[in-house]
């Protein structure tokens, strides 16, 4: 347990009271900057404020993939925090950390504090979730992705900017019209791998790995390589080849892009809103994410991304409490309701999405609840209720550079697809031999 009061102060406050009480700290780790970052600020002081036993330090550690490697080391020279940020494809990793994580049914039972799983969204929680329905890991920012509409641009290059765009099909024309008046980045998209691989084969319900996309055990292989995938790479490679699709990057360095007003159609998170919302000087949509006409069952639903809230190992009980009472003030209605509002995060409670249409937002900002419906107007299928592949931050790098050599017109889709299942095969080999 760590104190945060000098003997001087605490000589002094004896003195005028006879009692003093240092606040317990509980570090929080996490990989926001920005906007986010400040919003995430927000809500660490709010909890601060709330109580007077705990007092949350957020500290930023780099993007995802650095945060997670920061906690893994840290844990190894027995410094980690009590809680850190780790994005959705971390689960497996996370989960075979045996001795290195306090799963949070535990923890909020430690804390005495009331915990009802089924007052979580499912397609959120079951991402973190064991087989039997205890929950390791409190769902934080948890996003899907949508389709972001330049309303203005649409309408200065000729498309009616209400055109119908529910479909890769409808997405083709418009390209195809944008393109012929002369508009150099019709469309482009942040996180390749999780948008236009990951969340299309939920979205049609077809497999991304073998074992119910490795919720069935670590002896999974990669099957991304099938026709609905090939026909999706190879169609956004002939787009990248005539100048309809512009690549900007494997993160999110196309959001500036598309907040800049130089493109038209944007694949993004549904959490790209806080940015957008503050920065974009256009008229702008968020539409549903496009699916295959013509593809049995599409649209299915799609999956999450964004990370969760672990929590580490080897401290003290006091410590566990003070991390379940900053959970339970997370989870509450109102704060989630909010972080929904503002950053276009998921609610990660039944409660939070019923709050937010109560107070009208989504009335007022039409289009908001689409990633809520998106999610949840399916039960998810063994193929679309999500990911858990070992070493899956790895596979994603494969995944880029192979994608990356279609864009460029190096390979052909099947080439690259076939190239990253064989290359991804292996890492998972390696990881089910290390937790085995």
């Amino acid at each position: 347990m760590k104190y945060a009061v000098s003997t001087l102060a605490v000589a002094a406050t004896l003195g005028s009271t006879g009692a003093a009480f240092a606040q317990t700290e509980i570090q929080f780790w996490h990989a926001f900057t920005g906007r986010l970052g400040e919003l995430l600020a927000e809500q660490v002081e709010g909890f601060n404020a709330s109580q007077n036993d705990y007092v949350v330090v957020q500290s930023h550690k780099g993007n995802y993939s650095e945060t997670l490697n920061a906690g893994i080391a840290a844990f190894r020279a027995g410094e980690q925090p009590h809680v850190m940020m780790v994005f959705e494809v971390g689960t497996a990793t996370m989960m075979a950390a045996e001795g290195a994580i306090k799963p949070v049914y535990e923890v909020m039972e430690m804390g005495g504090q009331e915990f009802d799983p089924g007052a979580y969204i499912s397609s959120v929680t079951g991402y973190y979730t064991t087989s039997d329905g205890r929950m390791l890991s409190m769902p934080y920012n948890s996003s899907t992705p949508v389709l972001w509409v330049n309303r203005d641009l649409l309408e200065a290059n000729g498309v009616d900017p209400d055109t119908d765009l529910s479909t890769w099909q409808q997405v083709d024309a418009v390209v195809d019209q944008l393109a012929e008046a002369g508009l150099d980045c019709p469309m482009t998209t942040s996180w390749q791998s999780w948008i236009h691989l990951e969340n299309l084969s939920a979205y049609h319900d077809v497999p991304f790995a073998t074992m119910e996309n490795g919720f069935g055990g670590t002896d999974t292989e990669l099957a991304f390589n099938g026709p609905v995938q090939i026909q999706h790479i190879a169609q956004i490679g002939e787009w990248a080849d005539e100048g309809k699709f512009v690549y900007a990057g494997r993160r999110n360095e196309a959001g500036g892009n598309f907040r800049g007003g130089e493109c038209a159609l944007f694949t993004e998170s549904s959490a790209g809103y806080a940015g957008i919302a503050a920065e974009a000087e256009f008229d702008f949509d968020v539409r549903p994410l496009p699916y295959w006409e013509g593809v049995e069952g599409a649209p299915q639903n799609t999956i999450i991304g964004g990370a969760s809230l672990w929590v580490m190992a080897g401290h003290d009980d006091a410590e566990f409490a003070g991390v379940a009472e900053f959970f339970n003030y997370l989870a509450s209605p109102e704060i989630q309701a909010k972080w929904h509002q503002d950053t276009g995060y998921l609610p990660i409670t039944s409660a939070a999405g019923e709050l937010t249409r109560e107070q009208g937002f989504y009335e007022e900002n039409p289009g908001t609840d689409i990633a809520v419906i998106q999610m949840t107007a399916k039960a998810p299928t063994a193929n679309s209720k999500g990911l858990r592949l070992g070493s899956f931050d790895q596979i994603r790098g494969i995944i880029d550079e192979e994608l990356e050599g279609v864009w460029a017109g190096d390979k052909t889709a099947e080439e690259a697809l076939n190239s990253a299942v064989e290359r991804g095969n292996q890492l998972l080999r390696r990881f089910e031999q290390a937790a085995n």
